[in-house]
């Protein structure tokens, strides 16, 4: 099968090129954002990068700085006759604290904070509709503050980066006990997120 191309603000490629769309998350840091997806059939590639910034091809210091105007984001390409957008904005609410306007858990300052980037005005019409369902559930005592925008320029973060999990499998352990983001996920969502994911193989 050929693939779609993906632009480098996260449109999709021809659609008769493959049917592989994209999705652009910002979770905090994106090293605890790439397994989750990774996990869901139909997903294709989960890559680390930067967007909603002001500066060319950043560094990584340069974002984590909170100097460069970005984002930490993972861009995910998926096949949405095997896995739908909506079951990826459900993945990546329970990932996040979407009440947290400074960053995330342990990781502080704008780079951190949660963003939808939408590619599609199908899509943003989705992620609003989950934000709101979400906002009106009750699960959370403060206002969710998580934005959605529209996708520009994403460039992929350096090659250390991407699937950090699997580079540096012991520093990935101890920086995400460290952050809190496990216990806030099981606070909050219990064993739904696991039979999610379960549903979601």
């Amino acid at each position: 099968m050929m693939m779609a191309t993906v632009s480098s603000n996260g449109e999709r490629g021809d659609p008769m090129s493959g049917q592989l769309a994209s999705a652009i998350f910002a979770g905090g840091c994106f090293w605890c954002m790439v397994s989750p997806f990774e996990l869901l059939d139909g997903i294709k590639e989960v890559r680390s990068g930067y967007t909603g910034g002001h500066v060319p091809n950043p560094t990584y210091e340069q974002v984590k700085s909170q100097t460069s105007g970005h984002y930490e984001v993972v861009r995910i390409i998926y096949d949405p006759e095997i896995i739908s957008y909506e079951k990826l904005l459900r993945a990546f609410w329970m990932q996040i604290d979407p009440t947290d306007p400074g960053g995330q858990f342990h990781d502080r300052g704008p780079s951190y904070r949660t963003a939808i980037f939408y590619t599609t005005g199908h899509q943003r019409q989705q992620a609003e509709a989950s934000k709101q369902a979400l906002a009106t559930s009750g699960r959370f005592s403060r206002p969710v503050v998580t934005e959605i925008l529209a996708a520009t320029q994403f460039y992929p973060a350096e090659e250390y980066h991407q699937d950090f999990h699997c580079k540096e499998p012991e520093l990935y352990r101890e920086d995400r006990a460290a952050s809190g983001r496990d216990e806030f996920i099981k606070k909050h969502w219990g064993d739904e997120y696991w039979e999610f994911l379960k549903q979601a193989l």
